[in-house]
């Protein structure tokens, strides 16, 4: 059996419901039918908001707490496929929590080194973000990411700019950070007007590249080396390698 759900956290744990409560015997899990013939039974899901608060608070009570926030954390690499093993956790945790530490289980090794790489690729985005300066100095950063990320930057820049407001943008995923003065949340973004940049910025993004520049040793350029420890993927929105 082929099920098919919506593709939210809410959607998801609707499916948990329906997998534990119908017992469905699902072989695959899909956001959107692929376009290629499918033979098997499909079953498409209607997210219940009674089912999956069912669902989130029994794993409240019964996941410890790194446990839990493991679940919320794997829903964040969106790029990859998880459900099938993320489903098996949580099956297994309901029967015996002890077996969400045996990295024995597939399940669990996968979703340990998935986790890992969730928080690789924030931690080299907080280093390779750039933010940029509006005219009501607020601080605005485009990035795109391979995982969704947006939650654990902000968090992260909250220790930082404990004064000043600061906006995160995912670009792909139309997703922003917001912080302004003491609140701050995530916020979709469905329409998006280039921003009036402060007068100062050019200044900024002159001395960005005159410091890359400074730093250069033109005899020691080793390109491959350069791509390999800053990826083209976040040098889009890098000021020092903007033309």
């Amino acid at each position: 059996m082929i099920l098919v759900y919506d593709g939210s956290f809410e959607g998801f744990l609707t499916l948990v419901y329906e997998v534990y409560y119908e017992k469905l015997k699902p072989t695959k899990i899909y956001k959107t039918l692929p376009n290629e013939i499918i033979f098997d039974e499909i079953l498409e899901l209607i997210t219940s908001k009674e089912k999956y608060e069912k669902v989130f608070n029994a794993l409240k009570i019964k996941f410890p707490k790194d446990c839990f926030e493991k679940i919320l954390n794997i829903f964040m690499c969106d790029s990859k496929e998880f459900e099938m093993a993320l489903l098996e956790y949580i099956i297994i945790g309901f029967k015996d929590f002890k077996q969400l530490y045996n990295i024995n289980n597939s399940c669990v090794f996968f979703l340990n080194s998935l986790e890992k790489e969730l928080f690789r690729v924030t931690h080299k985005l907080t280093g390779f973000i750039r933010f940029e300066e509006l005219e009501d100095k607020t601080l605005y950063a485009k990035i795109e990411s391979k995982f969704n990320v947006v939650y654990f930057l902000g968090r992260h820049f909250l220790k930082r700019f404990n004064n000043q407001n600061f906006i995160i943008h995912d670009i792909n995923r139309k997703l922003a950070f917001v912080k302004i003065e003491n609140d701050y949340s995530i916020k979709e973004v469905a329409f998006f007007d280039e921003p009036n940049y402060s007068s100062n910025e050019q200044k900024f993004q002159k001395l960005w590249k005159s410091f890359f520049s400074g730093v250069t040793i033109n005899e020691r350029t080793n390109l491959k080396l350069q791509t390999q420890m800053v990826p083209l993927l976040y040098r889009t929105y890098m000021s020092e390698f903007k033309n």
